[in-house]
């Protein structure tokens, strides 16, 4: 169980600042058998959208002891047809039997009429999709009576329509929700070197002052034909040198924020994913008390 002493809150999303870790199937019977100690919990939304059962049951012995944060990868809030009532019904139960601290989402949209897709697509950056986008957020805030964070996406291209910064569209869309931003720094790193760009200067761009939560991850490597490191979103792998050195200059501008270690696929034993997980605590420990917002 966590320890009192991480269990300083963020005053935007709730959660403690420590480090916490995405708990997946894998893991749940280790991780209820031995009550590790880890600042807090992250799920996906959408492996609970269920009626009953065992893992309605796990869930309610890790709320028990947990700060818990939900993630959700389904609403498809750049979607061009609405919200999923159903989605949304299902999704509003969750959050009210729980009580999250946090409840999170991606800028993306996966699902079209009737179909989901198991990716979250990216959304070209105009006025028109910041409407679409910005009037989804509200519509699914009201529904949960709560605010959300805002996931950053990892991209790979430019949409050639897009005539606004991505960072100047979350922006915007903090701004006119009330929203916040889950800064993944490893989606920017992914981000920033496929499109050729600077990571630190993006970072400064971002509405850092929304910021509620990071997610730290690895990526998986291949290069383009002309030569090109291309980074993919895996989170099949480590955190690299490059993201925990972006984490360290993220926090000295937006101070201590509660820290998830995302691990998706090649799974590590839980007791090595808790260990990388408690790398941030350090960083952690460092910023704590001299907070610049």
């Amino acid at each position: 169980m966590p320890a009192e002493s991480k269990l300083h809150r963020s005053e935007r999303s709730g959660l403690p600042i420590a480090a916490g870790i995405g708990l997946k199937f894998a893991h749940l019977d280790q991780f209820l058998q031995q009550r590790p100690d880890i600042g807090f919990v992250e799920v996906h939304a959408e492996n609970y959208l269920v009626d009953g059962g065992v893992r309605l049951a796990q869930l309610d012995a890790i709320r028990a002891d947990y700060p818990l944060s939900i993630h959700g990868v389904a609403a498809s809030l750049g979607g061009q047809q609405g919200l999923d009532q159903e989605h949304l019904r299902r999704l509003k139960r969750l959050i009210d039997r729980y009580q999250p601290e946090q409840f999170s989402e991606h800028l993306a949209w996966s699902n079209h009429d009737g179909y989901y897709f198991n990716d979250l697509l990216p959304v070209p950056y105009t006025p028109l999709l910041l409407q679409r986008v910005s009037t989804q957020i509200d519509q699914l805030q009201n529904a949960l009576g709560r605010t959300l964070l805002l996931e950053n996406p990892a991209t790979y291209l430019d949409f050639a329509d897009s005539t606004l910064d991505e960072s100047d569209f979350l922006r915007q869309l903090c701004a006119q929700t009330g929203c916040g931003l889950l800064l993944d720094l490893s989606n920017l790193v992914v981000s920033c070197t496929n499109r050729l760009e600077d990571p630190l200067s993006y970072l400064r761009q971002l509405p850092l002052e929304s910021v509620g939560e990071i997610h730290l991850a690895g990526f998986a490597q291949e290069w383009g034909p002309n030569g090109q490191r291309v980074l993919i979103d895996s989170h099949s792998c480590d955190v690299s040198p490059e993201v925990w050195q972006l984490y360290q200059a993220a926090l000295e501008l937006t101070g201590p924020q509660p820290t998830l270690l995302e691990r998706d696929a090649n799974l590590p034993p839980l007791e090595r994913l808790i260990a990388e997980a408690k790398q941030a605590q350090p960083y952690l420990e460092g910023q704590r008390g001299a907070c610049v917002r």
